[in-house]
């Protein structure tokens, strides 16, 4: 976790929501399948305290890297280890960012064998901010998204969450602070009961196919034609 999301906002939407200005040049498109090295984007803050929605791509790259060859195994940073990593420290310190995000998916072993995917979305249509650090390698923009312990329902559906941060926690995210550790709260289970885990098709776990069909509720009787069972 997290291993694949989406995220299908325009840029000017995503701007407007997130109070930044765009500076992805047209360079995003709607994804629903979001998968480790894809190019998406990302909210963090100018030298000049100015907010910028920019392109970023998934899968950290420390500036001090010979090579940007394992950015798909740095696509995620432990809430619990990332102050102290060598590799996620400084970002953590001095880069943070948000990175949009419609939910994310992850997997649940069924009893009978293979795996029932879920899409956790929050119920209202509302934008998710995933907590995120960035660095650049060369020329190119590269981030990780923190986890950290899952809580309520969906530590039922796998072990760990992305750090989900509610709007009134943005801010605080990107400024300069002398104690980021404290940054690292889950939310509320009041907040998190807005989230929906949805039950979808097993197309997304193909890293080719795309669309808003992967995010489709699967309905009952397709999941009592496979004699499965749902969690929730």
């Amino acid at each position: 976790m997290c291993g694949r999301y989406a995220t299908t906002r325009g840029a000017g939407e995503l701007s407007a929501v997130f109070e930044s200005y765009d500076d992805t040049d047209g360079r995003l498109g709607p994804a629903h399948n979001v998968a480790p090295t894809d190019p998406v984007p990302v909210v963090r803050v100018d030298p000049d305290g100015s907010r910028v929605l920019s392109v970023g791509r998934w899968g950290l790259v420390p500036h001090w890297a010979s090579s940007a060859a394992g950015a798909a195994r740095m696509i995620n940073a432990r809430a619990e280890t990332v102050a102290t990593s060598r590799a996620y420290a400084v970002p953590f310190a001095r880069r943070r960012c948000l990175v949009p995000a419609d939910g994310w998916y992850e997997w649940v072993r069924r009893a009978g064998g293979g795996k029932q995917p879920y899409f956790m979305t929050p119920r209202d249509g509302a934008v998710l901010a995933l907590a995120g650090i960035w660095s650049r390698w060369e020329t190119l923009l590269t981030f990780s998204v923190l986890t950290t312990a899952a809580v309520g329902e969906l530590a039922e559906v796998h072990d760990r969450m992305p750090l989900l941060l509610p709007r009134d926690r943005w801010a605080d995210w990107l400024a300069p602070v002398d104690d980021p550790a404290a940054l690292l709260v889950p939310p509320t289970s009041q907040w998190l009961a807005g989230l929906e885990i949805r039950p979808v098709g097993p197309a997304v776990g193909d890293v080719r196919n795309d669309g808003p069909g992967l995010i489709a509720r699967v309905p009952p009787e397709r999941e009592r034609s496979h004699g499965e069972s749902t969690l929730f």
